[in-house]
């Protein structure tokens, strides 16, 4: 059996049962495509892949590569389209068994559907490898998904208990050879940029489970988790390991295991809970996104709850560029636009005051996270900012936060403020008026 394995968001070796399954094959061609389409800016003026996130993308694929050498692999790195890309290296290969894991997403379903319309006669199946759990160990249908947080976790934990039931799946140490190797054409992939400043986050595995180990077990942070979680800007308030989830460098269900290791040698408290309560945060939202496709998008959401909104221009470019009105939202604007993270209290702010004070589209702010952000994740994304908008997952509708209070509670010497210069030096306000808007006598 010739297997084309297809790298999506499951860049890691360990706990990997898509790659597990790919591996019991006569040969394995490993790819991974990386899509011209991401780099160009959509229908809300945003770019799907910024800076940032392409260049921890670039880093994880790359770390991925060296570790799939020892095993006998290489890396088939593409630039292209998808459904392309894959039909073409299935024929050239004679592939009749194509595996990858599953994702939530329009567009994956999308391409998913037709490279198997591309390539009918292959074997083509998914696994679920970006999860606490399966769909089978779920505890109630898909399509019976609560509409709310609340009532998933009390359902997942009355069925469960604390953590996750599923078996983190062996470390892979061989794999078959690869059926022959033709030049990929990596080099025209787009340029990775020099950052202004240091990046926080390296990707690849080992730097994901390095950041695992030293949070948990190494400095115990874990154990104060939900008293620090909070901050701004401090990079020790919270475990960081976003990025390396969202592009499966590292295993959710290896964090899962990992808090449980730690209740088990050292303490179990509410901050030890926090931790997987977030987990299962993510979780949901993962579950949403399959539950909901398209409406996942809707200017209405998965409510269809109607909601007046339009766009302004110059509100929608004060905000990202960090000269609005608001001194804490600009220094967030500002930290994300040159570091690609910021803090989930500030992602909040920043989706509540341009829900609310700027009166804007959500989908634009979410594009424009999309964009930004160095773990971006499409269901967690997209959830977030619906519930925020009153569209989504949130029984109590359209959330507004305080933002001087918010301040006031977070940000209290300014400190956040003046490091991200939040201060702008002609800060623009929510209505303009120039020469055309007047009557000529």
């Amino acid at each position: 059996m010739n297997t084309l394995y297809w790298f999506t968001r499951d860049l890691r070796l360990h706990d990997n049962a898509a790659l597990l399954a790919a591996s019991k094959s006569d040969s394995l061609l490993c790819v991974y495509v990386v899509d011209p389409r991401w780099f160009t800016p959509g229908r809300f003026q945003s770019r799907s892949m910024g800076t940032h996130r392409w260049r921890f993308l670039w880093q994880s694929l790359m770390a991925l590569e060296r570790h799939l050498r020892p095993l006998g692999q290489r890396l088939h790195l593409a630039f292209g389209v998808p459904e392309q890309v894959i039909p073409a290296l299935v024929r050239a290969h004679g592939i009749d068994h194509m595996i990858r894991s599953r994702q939530p997403g329009t567009e994956e379903a999308g391409q998913w559907r037709a490279i198997r319309e591309a390539v009918p006669a292959i074997l083509c199946r998914e696994f679920e490898t970006l999860s606490l759990f399966t769909e089978g160990s779920l505890p109630m249908p898909l399509d019976e998904l609560p509409a709310t947080f609340s009532q998933f976790r009390k359902q997942v934990e009355a069925a469960g208990g604390h953590h996750t039931d599923a078996l983190r799946i062996r470390t892979l140490s061989a794999l078959p050879p690869p059926p022959g190797f033709a030049q990929d054409n990596r080099g025209d992939c787009p340029p990775i940029s020099e950052p202004a400043q240091a990046p926080r986050f390296t990707g690849g595995e080992r730097a994901g489970l390095e950041q695992l180990q030293a949070f948990i077990f190494d400095s115990h942070r874990i154990a104060r988790y939900k008293d620090t979680r909070n901050a701004l800007d401090d990079w020790d308030a919270s475990s960081k390991f976003s990025p390396w989830l969202a592009n499966g460098s590292l295993s959710v269900r290896e964090v899962a295991e990992s808090i449980a290791e730690y209740e088990r040698a050292e303490t179990r408290n509410e901050s030890t809970y926090w931790l997987w309560f977030e987990l299962l945060w993510r979780e949901y939202f993962y579950w949403s996104a399959l539950r909901h496709g398209v409406d996942l998008f809707r200017r209405d959401g998965v409510r269809r709850k109607r909601r007046p909104v339009t766009f302004y221009p110059h509100r929608f470019k004060a905000w990202c560029e960090g000269t609005t009105e608001y001194p804490l939202v600009n220094a967030a604007m500002n930290q994300l636009r040159q570091t690609g993270y910021i803090s989930n209290r500030a992602r909040q702010l920043a989706a509540s005051c341009f829900v609310n004070e700027l009166e804007l589209d959500w989908r634009y702010g979410a594009a424009w996270f999309e964009q930004q952000l160095v773990d971006y994740d499409v269901g967690s994304n997209y959830g977030n900012w619906q519930y925020l908008a009153g569209v989504g997952a949130d029984p109590r509708g359209q959330r507004q936060f305080n933002l001087e209070k918010q301040a006031q509670t977070y940000d209290p010497d300014g400190a956040f403020v003046a490091r991200w210069q939040g201060e702008a030096d002609q800060p623009v306000g929510r209505h303009t008026v120039d020469a055309a808007d007047w009557p000529l006598s």
